[in-house]
């Protein structure tokens, strides 16, 4: 049997451990329009003692994949990630294919990290051709012959479940995830295509409208057992 601090302790619990989870759920629809984004979940679990506890998971499953008219963009179709390095040479991993070509005629990010380990465009370039297995080449001209300018980089990790988020749709590893590990022979690469986000914007929707009643019946629990304290303490006096 609890005593009334005990069922207030465990209250107090479980609505943070339901605040938290609603913060995911909520980042999650806030980037269902976010290219390549993969859904973030905090699975809760109930203990024999009472107590909610939780787990961060991401699912990973592949994003619809959708044309668009930019030769610079590029979309994984299986597994992988493309790594990115910034300006101070830190590196990431992103699935975001949005890429453009910066103001070096380099291959970069929407927010300017360097693709690969650097892919130069010529300025005088007819065409610009990305190969399913990330090689990149250019056409001076209609008739001219390609010249390889580069490769996109894939790389995998033993285990990207644990790969952590790094913020502007980046993932860095962390000892869970392991080591990248280049992928060589591979038809992933998709020019002129974006991957849309995973989000399943009625699951989510639900979700958040779930855990909003559960949050609103905890804390009135918590008022119900704190106005019973107060009466308590009351008679006591």
């Amino acid at each position: 049997m609890y005593s009334m601090q005990g069922i207030v302790r465990k209250s107090v619990n479980n609505v943070t451990a339901q605040f938290e989870k609603l913060g995911y759920v909520a980042n999650t629809l806030a980037n269902m329009n976010t290219r390549g984004y993969k859904s973030v979940s905090f699975e809760q679990m109930l203990n024999e003692d009472g107590y909610l506890t939780g787990a961060i998971r991401t699912d990973y499953k592949q994003g619809s994949i959708q044309i668009t008219s930019n030769p610079y963009d590029v979309a994984i179709n299986g597994t992988g990630f493309i790594p990115v390095v910034s300006p101070e040479g830190q590196v990431a991993y992103t699935r975001d294919g949005a890429f453009k070509q910066g103001k070096d005629g380099y291959l970069v990010t929407t927010d300017d990290w360097l693709v690969g380990e650097g892919i130069k465009i010529p300025a005088n370039c007819y065409k610009f051709e990305i190969k399913p297995n990330g090689e990149v080449y250019s056409y001076d001209s209609r008739d001219a012959v390609a010249r390889k300018l580069g490769t996109i980089p894939l790389v995998r990790f033993p285990s990207q479940e644990n790969l952590e988020q790094a913020g502007m749709n980046k993932l860095v590893p962390t000892e869970d995830s392991g080591e990248p590990v280049l992928v060589k022979d591979h038809n992933c690469i998709c020019q002129n295509n974006l991957e849309n986000s995973n989000t399943n914007i009625f699951s989510s929707t639900s979700e958040m409208l779930r855990l909003n009643a559960s949050l609103l019946a905890s804390t009135k629990m918590m008022k119900v057992v704190d106005d019973m304290y107060n009466k308590a303490i009351n008679i006591r006096e």
